[in-house]
C-alpha cells in the first residue's frame, strides 16, 4: 500500500447514497511535493504551487475528491484538521496547511447534488490510518471506466493502492480511476472497460474511437517514496509516473480527462530519481488495475 512509506496515512469519507466521496493522504513532516497534469480538463487546487520554480516545497496532505469542482470544498476540512493539529507552512502570522487537491467528475453516477464538502474532508482526516480500503470508497465511490463507447457500456471504477520495494527504497501509490478508457493488463488485454453482452467492445473495435468525450473523466494518482528528492526531482517523478497511465488505460490523457499525478518524497534514502521513477511506474500501473478489480469484484 502507499502507506508502506513511513509516515503516510490514508483516510476516506464515503457517501454511499449519493455515490461520491473524498480521500485524504496525510504526509509526514518535511514532505516535498511535485505535480504533473496532462489531462485536458482538470479540476484542482494548490497544484500550481508544486511547480519546480515555485517557492513552497512542503506538502502536508493531498486530497482527491468526487463532485467535480464542487468537491474541492472538501479541502477546507482537511486544512481545518491540519490547523487544529498545528501543522502547516510556517509564516509570521501562523501556520498555513498546504493541501494540493484534485477532483473527478462523478455527478452522473448518483445524486448530482451530493458533493463532498468541508465536513467530509475533515472526516476523512479523522479516519486516516495505515490501512487503506480499496474499491468503491472515498473518491472512488462514484467512478466509472470504459466510457469511450458511451456511459451505458461502462463498468465501475474505484480506488487501488500498491507498493514496490528494493533494498531500502520504498515507492507506494494510490489511484482513483474514473477513465474514458479501458483498463488493460501488461499485455494490453482488457481487465475492465466498455462492454456489452458479447464481451469487451475493444476486442471488436480496437482503436477505441471515442464518440463520447463530453463525459468528463479523470484518473488521479498519488505516488509517494522514502527517497530523498528535490522539488525539481519530485516533479520529474510525477511526470515519469504518467507513463503508468499510458500503459494501463487506453485511451488516456484525452481532452476531457483531468489526468493528474502528485508525487511525494519523505526524504529518507539517497537514490537517483530515475530509479525511483521505474518503481513508481510499476506501482501506479498496479494501483490502477487494482482499483478496477476491487471496484468490480462483486459484479458477475
Amino acid at each position: 500500500m502507499i502507506t508502506s512509506v513511513n509516515g503516510i496515512k490514508v483516510g476516506h469519507a464515503t457517501d454511499k447514497k449519493g455515490l461520491t466521496g473524498c480521500t485524504v493522504i496525510l504526509c509526514p513532516p518535511k514532505t516535498t511535493g511535485g505535480c504533473e497534469i496532462r489531462g485536458g480538463a482538470p479540476g484542482s487546487r494548490e497544484t500550481a504551487l508544486l511547480a519546480s520554480e515555485k517557492t513552497v516545497s512542503e506538502v502536508h496532505a493531498v486530497l482527491f475528491s468526487g463532485g467535480s469542482a464542487f468537491g474541492l470544498a472538501a479541502a477546507d476540512g482537511v486544512m481545518r484538521y491540519l490547523e487544529e493539529a498545528g501543522i502547516g507552512y510556517e509564516t509570521p502570522w501562523g501556520k498555513v496547511p498546504i493541501v494540493p487537491s484534485s477532483v473527478v467528475f462523478d455527478l452522473y453516477s448518483g445524486d448530482p447534488d451530493a458533493r463532498p464538502n468541508s465536513e467530509m474532508g475533515y472526516q476523512a482526516c479523522t479516519k486516516a490510518s495505515t490501512r487503506v480500503d480499496e474499491g468503491r470508497v472515498g473518491a472512488g465511490t462514484g467512478t466509472t471506466i470504459g466510457k469511450w463507447a458511451g456511459l451505458e457500456y461502462s463498468m465501475k471504477g474505484g480506488i487501488g493502492t500498491s507498493s514496490v520495494s528494493f533494498g531500502d527504497i520504498l515507492v507506494g501509490s494510490l489511484a482513483v480511476v474514473n477513465s474514458i478508457g479501458d483498463v488493460v493488463d501488461e499485455n494490453g488485454k482488457v481487465i475492465a472497460g466498455a462492454r456489452d453482452k458479447k464481451g469487451f467492445l475493444a476486442d471488436r473495435y480496437p482503436f477505441r474511437l471515442p464518440p463520447h468525450l463530453q463525459l468528463q473523466s479523470t484518473t488521479l494518482v498519488c505516488v509517494a517514496t522514502n527517497a530523498k528528492l528535490s522539488k525539481v526531482e519530485t516533479n520529474i517523478l510525477a511526470r515519469r509516473t504518467h507513463n503508468a497511465l499510458a500503459l494501463s488505460i487506453r485511451p488516456s490523457h484525452t481532452s476531457m480527462d483531468g489526468d493528474t499525478v502528485i508525487a511525494l518524497s519523505t526524504g529518507e534514502v539517497e537514490v537517483s530519481v530515475d530509479v525511483v521513477a521505474e518503481f513508481a511506474i510499476k506501482s501506479a500501473a498496479e494501483s490502477i488495475r487494482r482499483a478496477v478489480t476491487k471496484g468490480n469484484e462483486l459484479l458477475e
